[in-house]
Formats: structure tokens, sequence, C-alpha cells
């Protein structure tokens, strides 16, 4: 299974029914009826490094990868503070604003072309990525006063119910769930290109797909349910990961996958809180 985010289609987040990372049998019981038992670790990428530095080489738990989380998610959470405090609404915080997207960006691709994790790499996305939140969000709240807190609040909600249902086991990520999830995806973002360049060109007015009307709200309702999706597949991996012996530098790997599917679902929420405002 292969997940939505950059960082679990690399190494080990990125084998057929589960985790491709170490040679080590689930815990006792874990087989019996359950689709990702079949060990994926016949070519593990460490088994030579653990051999080599037992007393060095940690296993992943959910402890780190809530503090990574946490830590990356807080970066965030600083950099956006700062640039709402010390960047007014202006075309020149506007520009800063995508630069900092861009540096985000190019920082995530490099981080998920790696072979391992850097969390120099997974920071400095973050804190670039709170600062064009920040701006962001400034602007949306400068609008529609009030917005960036209910979507924090929405973002929450979606979060928090989607670990709730996979948790009560109310949703199962299987091979056929993941695909049929990420060939929706894959068409939304094919159409939601499409629709740039419609716009980019003058062809589509307001944003096309993405105005601020019931189209747009059906548009991002539709992003925020694909965000949800992908928590599913990042809450799974995270957990056969965990299951299957992944070692503890993945867990940053997991704090970053996790941090791109939150602020994804934060700014679809953003935006969906201005359209309904504008509707009031």
């Amino acid at each position: 299974m292969r997940s939505s985010n950059p960082v679990f289609s690399r190494r080990g987040f990125s084998r057929d029914n589960g985790y491709a990372g170490f040679n080590t049998a689930p815990q006792a019981g874990s087989a019996q009826g359950n689709p990702y038992a079949q060990n994926p670790y016949a070519q593990n990428p460490y088994a030579q490094a653990d051999v080599q530095a037992p007393a060095t080489t940690g296993r992943m738990t959910m402890d780190d990868v809530i503090v990574r989380s946490a830590l990356t998610l807080g970066t965030v959470a600083v950099g956006a503070v700062l640039a709402w405090a010390l960047l007014p609404v202006s075309g020149t915080s506007y520009g800063l604003a995508v630069g900092a997207a861009l540096v985000a960006f190019v920082l995530a691709m490099v981080q998920s072309f790696k072979r391992t994790a850097s969390p120099a790499l997974i920071l400095g996305y973050a804190a670039f990525e709170g600062v064009f939140l920040g701006v962001f969000s400034e602007m949306f709240n400068s609008r529609w006063s009030g917005a960036p807190f209910q979507a924090v609040l929405g973002t929450m909600a979606v979060s928090g119910a989607t670990l709730l249902v996979y948790k009560a086991g109310w949703i199962r990520v299987t091979a056929r769930y993941a695909r049929i999830g990420m060939a929706i995806a894959i068409a939304f973002m094919v159409v939601m290109a499409i629709n740039l360049l419609l716009v980019v060109f003058g062809v589509a007015d307001d944003g096309g797909l993405r105005s601020f009307g019931p189209l747009g709200a059906l548009v991002g309702i539709i992003a925020i349910v694909l965000g949800a999706f992908f928590l599913t597949l990042d809450f799974k991996q995270i957990e056969d990961g965990i299951a299957y012996g992944a070692p503890r530098s993945e867990s940053w790997l997991a704090a970053f996958g996790l941090t791109m599917t939150l602020v994804w679902i934060y700014v679809e929420m953003l935006r969906l809180v201005a359209i309904f405002s504008s509707n009031d």
C-alpha cells in the first residue's frame, strides 16, 4: 500500500501490505485474520546496520511519533504566530508568504527523496510552512474575522473524528480501500490543476471550481474528506511501522507526513469557513 504522503512512499512506508522495513515478526496473534500479517521485510535495507550497531538502533514507538509530531506541528505554529505578528497584511507580506511556501515545498521534496530522515529539513519545512500559513491566515482573518480559529477547531474535529473511527475499526484500511481512495485523490488533483490553468489564462472566472460559492464549498468538502482519507493511510502505516520494528528515526518521517496532511486539511477548512461566512 502506498501512502498519499510522499514521505511515506519512500523506503519503509511503501510496501504492498504495510511497512517494508525490518525482518521482524509482528506481535503474537496479529497474523490471524490480518491481511497485513504477511512479513514484508524479506528485503531489509537496514538489516546489516542492525547487526553492526544493535545498541544504537532503537525502534520507533508511538511516544516517538507523538513527540516528533508535537515538535514539528509546534514549529509550524510558532512560525505562523510570528508571521502573523510581524508581517501585517500587505503586498510585501504576500510576496514573503509565496516565497516561504516555495522554500517549504523544496525542502519537503528534498526530504521526500532522501533515504534517511533529516530533522533539520523537516523542521525547516515546518518553519517556512508556518510563515506561509501565518500570512495566509491573517489575510483571511482581515476579511472574515475569526476564520482561522474556526479552521483550527475544524481541523482538530476532523483529525480527532478520523482517529476515533480508525481506532474503533469502523474503517478498515485495506489495499482495495487505498486503491480506490488514491484513484479519487489523483483525479481530484488533476481536475484542480486543470482548473488552476484555466483561471491563470482567464478562461474560468472567479476561481472556477475554487470560487467562493456553492461549487467552491462542495470542492472544499471533497478536499477535506480526502484529507481524512490520507490520515487513515498515515495512521495505518505508522501502526504497521511500530508493529514491525521500524527504526526510531522513522518517527520523524511519520511526523512529517502527518504535518503535511494536517496542513492540507487546515487550508481547505479555512477556505470552507470563508465561503460559508461570505454567504451569511
